[in-house]
């Protein structure tokens, strides 16, 4: 028998009871709910709202109801949600005094606080694994020493860079997601406990008491707001979807710069798969699904985007479906940061291809306007001449620094001996590189 009756005569239908019910997607929050449980219990007893031997009772059973649930010794009963499960499994245990657990409490404040400790508990450990990559970079970048590499805009060649500082503009996107993660991480940690459905209690208890045995750092200042605020899991779900958006962009460069045709980096073969029907094949299999999964986060951004956007205050049941983005995300986030931890241990640099890239396309055409200027052209001037200079070279089938000095007063005068040193290659690198 369910534990909510009494209000409505006539058992639910069985195919609207499945419907209610979000117990599969609930599961992974158990310990979570059986932890706030055992604080909200023990506070009860404190407050003298209950006895300390009931109390007593009621959280010895809960440990060893979420012990034997981590074994596989318990079958969770088939309740609307894990909450009522749990509930059920505790009144099986230890009798009537097991009813009293829900004093002074409602599912409204009992999910939130579910989802909050969850991700209290979640985001320190992404922010870990993002750590590691960054570790895992700082390695590639001290690897890849004076490694010359053509820079790109519009997936041109542009500048000559560092290949290190390519692999750094990364470290810095992924340092502003480690804060994001952080900041978000100070929204989370608020208590939502004592809201009750949406007014408080009128019975003692201590909003203190429950938060500091939870770990909490806040407490609600509006019990409305409390039960109703999901603005956590959206910020949540907005980091992890730009934090995707910076992998995936990782994984589209690395993947470019395996081809054939560029040859900067080779994937270990840990992280490739051969092709069914061409024997011959290597592919970056890993790398692109992590860029293939980034879909996924977005997908639960924007669903519970749409969940929320037209609820009144305060409690809602739509507001049951933010669980799955919720636990989607987290799953799909800590499988995509371990594939980028194994990705960024094993590729290998080609440090002559990289060199031999920059040698072409004139990348060192910039630093010739900068020159002019230097003798005291103005750069829109210097930048026109140069383009005529680089367009004469394209027709002669010449790269800049093989025009003899007699060529490059032909375009100008301001051209001495001194300019074949300022477009070397290596010269701009370390002039330029920040």
């Amino acid at each position: 028998m369910s534990l909510l009756k009494g209000r409505l005569k006539h058992n639910k239908d069985t195919k609207i009871k499945e419907f209610l019910s979000s117990l599969e997607m609930d599961r992974e929050l158990i310990e979570y709910d059986i932890k706030g449980s055992i604080a909200h219990v023990e506070m009860l007893a404190q407050c003298k709202i209950i006895s300390v031997s009931d109390s007593e009772k009621i959280t010895r059973a809960l440990r060893d109801i979420l012990q034997n649930i981590h074994k596989g010794n318990i079958k969770l009963p088939k309740e609307e949600d894990i909450h009522l499960a749990v509930e059920k499994l505790l009144i099986r245990k230890v009798g009537k005094v097991g009813e009293k657990i829900h004093t002074a409490r409602s599912r409204n404040d009992q999910v939130v606080l579910d989802e909050r400790l969850y991700l209290k508990d979640k985001i320190p450990k992404i922010i870990s694994l993002l750590k590691v990559i960054q570790s895992k970079i700082l390695i590639m970048v001290r690897k890849s020493k004076n490694a010359i590499f053509p820079g790109f805009t519009h997936l041109q060649h542009a500048q000559p860079v560092f290949f290190s500082d390519w692999l750094l503009a990364y470290n810095e996107m992924l340092k502003r997601d480690i804060e994001r993660f952080k900041g978000c991480l100070r929204r989370v940690d608020v208590s939502p406990l004592g809201a009750c459905a949406l007014a408080g209690t009128t019975l003692p208890i201590s909003v203190k008491l429950s938060s500091k045995k939870l770990g909490f750092k806040k407490i609600f200042k509006n019990s409305i707001d409390a039960v109703s605020d999901r603005d956590f899991l959206l910020e949540f779900l907005f980091c992890s979807s730009v934090l995707v958006t910076h992998l995936s962009r990782i994984m589209e460069d690395l993947i470019i710069f395996s081809t054939e045709e560029f040859g900067f980096i080779e994937f270990s073969e840990d992280v490739c798969s051969t092709s069914s029907v061409m024997p011959q094949k290597k592919n970056p299999d890993v790398a692109e699904l992590i860029r293939g999964k980034t879909g996924k986060v977005y997908g639960s951004l924007f669903s519970l985007l749409v969940i929320l956007k037209g609820l009144p205050l305060s409690y809602n049941r739509d507001m049951q479906e933010d669980k799955e983005p919720l636990l989607l995300t987290t799953r799909n986030l800590e499988k995509i940061l371990d594939a980028v931890i194994k990705v960024f241990s094993s590729f290998k640099i080609n440090k002559k291809k990289m060199r031999s890239a920059c040698e072409k396309g004139y990348m060192n055409a910039t630093e010739l306007a900068n020159y002019l200027v230097t003798k005291g052209l103005p750069f829109r001037n210097a930048h026109s001449l140069v383009g005529k200079i680089v367009r004469y070279c394209i027709d002669k089938g010449k790269k800049l620094n093989e025009l003899s000095l007699d060529e490059y007063k032909k375009f100008s005068k301001l051209f001495s001996e001194d300019l074949y040193k300022k477009i070397d290659i290596d010269n701009i690198v370390k002039r330029a590189s920040h």
